[in-house]
């Protein structure tokens, strides 16, 4: 980390943003050009953050300060790019140290809960849900993962919040092994990459397995394509361990990344999720149609699963059914909903499943 100061920029504030940035622009043109290191090329990018000032209204700390933080608003940009100091920055960190220390706090004391969202059939039969984490935040209630999430995955929590979420999950498992007719049905849960390539991954899903006694083969790990792409072989090799043991895979968000068609192969996957990106366009939008299509003809070349997320109208759920989909999970279905409300629907799928097989008429005695 560097700092350049630059002097007598402009009059107005207009013109010293804008030639401030000039530099900027520079320094990054310049930083990023290739240069040879031990033989190879390589390449060096860089992250600026901006702050003006005229004259001694700020201490050289604040200022440094108010770099620092527009420094690090260009990084969670996506690197190598600049940011101009907003005092708005100082309000939204203070928000997400105060979350992240409330995060912390509440790993291990049982501050967290699993929803579980349905996943249908063709015949809208249950086959199984996915769990998503909940937070019961303190003075706050219920927290969805869409607030706490990106906090956890920037202070380096994510494989805590995962163990808290696999062994959540693995726990209602085992209770549904309790449950008269529904021990086929199967629980999803998402694992990040800071889970699966953690040193020591599989021995804990083994041990959380052995524990609580969830049966392996109703377990179903999602990952997202661009996961994969960290260290594709890493993943393999943890994924087939697994997989022996009868723990099944699918690909999140598919269709959204950047998978190779010869590490799909490769991979033990069972399933994959066509991402709601391109079902909220159906029927009407052809590239989106065009797509599932595609993810259709694929997942039947490899002989596995799909499963449409994010349904929400019947015309969605029509369109699907027509190219040949036949599991799904939405809002059209079910939203996700806390364990007991799930646990009745699975009751009166298992007697409605009793009904359909029981015989239509008593046995003849008159014979």
């Amino acid at each position: 980390e560097f700092v350049i100061l630059r002097e007598h920029l402009a009059e107005s504030e207009d013109d010293a943003l804008a030639a401030a940035r000039h530099v900027a622009d520079k320094l990054i043109e310049q930083l990023s050009a290739p240069y040879r290191l031990q033989g190879l090329d390589r390449v060096c990018t860089a992250s600026l953050g901006l702050v003006l000032f005229n004259g001694h209204g700020h201490t050289a700390d604040e200022l440094m300060q108010r770099a620092d933080l527009s420094m690090y608003e260009a990084k969670r940009q996506g690197k190598n790019t600049t940011s101009v100091f907003d005092p708005q920055m100082r309000t939204a960190l203070a928000t997400r140290l105060q979350l992240e220390a409330e995060l912390r706090s509440a790993l291990g004391t049982g501050a967290f809960a699993i929803h579980l969202q349905p996943q249908v059939d063709a015949g809208g039969r249950l086959i199984g849900a996915e769990a998503l984490l909940r937070w019961e935040r303190a003075g706050h209630g219920m927290t969805p993962p869409g607030v706490f999430i990106p906090v956890a995955e920037q202070a380096g929590l994510m494989p805590d919040l995962g163990r808290e979420a696999m062994a959540l999950a693995c726990h209602e498992l085992a209770r549904w092994g309790r449950l008269p007719g529904v021990q086929e049905r199967v629980l999803a849960v998402n694992i990040s990459a800071a889970q699966i390539y953690q040193p020591g991954f599989v021995e804990e899903v083994i041990a959380l397995l052995a524990r609580t006694g969830a049966p392996a083969e109703r377990l179903k790990l999602e990952l997202t394509e661009s996961l994969l792409l960290t260290d594709i072989e890493r993943a393999i090799e943890a994924m087939n361990r697994l997989r022996e043991m009868g723990i099944r895979f699918s690909i999140d968000d598919f269709g959204t990344g950047y998978s190779s068609l010869s590490y799909l192969q490769r991979l033990p996957l069972d399933e994959l999720k066509i991402d709601r990106a391109f079902v909220c366009n159906l029927p009407e939008n052809a590239n989106s149609l065009a797509i599932v299509r595609t993810i259709m003809a694929l997942a039947e070349a490899l002989d596995i699963r799909v499963v449409a997320e994010g349904v929400e109208t019947a015309e969605q759920h029509a369109c699907l059914l027509d190219n040949g989909c036949d599991a799904f999970q939405g809002f059209l279905f079910a939203r996700p909903e806390p364990i007991p409300a799930f646990e009745a629907r699975l009751s009166a799928q298992a007697r409605a499943d009793r009904a359909l097989h029981q015989p239509a008429f008593g046995p003849d005695r008159g014979r």
